[in-house]
């Protein structure tokens, strides 16, 4: 009777093992179905670039920006068409865009790419003429590089103490004087309290 219980017991586990194989065998095919047409959709979308094609994008990025100007200190009711009509003269307006934050209100600067790029040199003729009130900066635009911001330094903390970054350098092994894991208390820092 116990051998009876055994050999169903056996029977049983090694059914689940080749049900639990064939799960497995089963998500691995979908793993690598998913693979393929996650590449097939980045293909299709062009976010797979080879450097060739990602040198002509940047070319073609620094001729657009060549037929740009920057125009700051744009009135917040200002609308593209107005700052289109304002740059007409110089040539044929091809793009106006005026920047917004993320609520879509205006932050005060505008881009105008132009057909050609003899029209930025006029454009510049028009830094300091007026728009709705205001005195425009017109500028020719920059080509952005990505990665070449400036080192920016932390400001020391004065609550917390600051110390200066220092050259790494190994200290002599001490015996710690308050025991194998023991750390004492940090006290908080001492702060200005004129009624204490």
């Amino acid at each position: 009777m116990e051998d009876d219980v055994e050999m169903a017991a056996g029977e049983n586990g090694a059914g689940e093992l080749d049900d639990m194989k064939k799960r497995l065998k089963e998500m691995e095919d979908e793993a690598v179905a998913l693979r393929e047409m996650q590449a097939k959709v980045e293909k299709e979308m062009g976010s797979v670039q080879d450097p060739a094609a990602a040198a002509a994008n940047q070319a073609n990025k620094e001729e657009v920006d060549s037929r740009s100007v920057f125009v700051g200190n744009v009135d917040y009711t200002c609308t593209p068409e107005e700052v289109q009509q304002h740059f007409q003269a110089c040539g044929t307006v091809n793009r106006v865009t005026i920047r917004t934050n993320k609520f879509g209100q205006p932050k005060g600067y505008a881009y105008v790419e132009f057909v050609e790029s003899e029209a930025v040199q006029e454009a510049l003729l028009l830094n300091e003429s007026e728009l709705h009130g205001r005195q425009l900066k017109v500028s020719a635009k920059r080509t952005n590089v990505p990665g070449m911001k400036p080192y920016r330094a932390r400001r020391p903390n004065l609550y917390m103490g600051f110390r200066g970054r220092a050259p790494f350098m190994p200290a002599p092994y001490f015996f710690p004087p308050f025991g194998y894991g023991k750390i004492p208390r940090a006290r908080a820092p001492m702060r200005y309290s004129p009624y204490f």
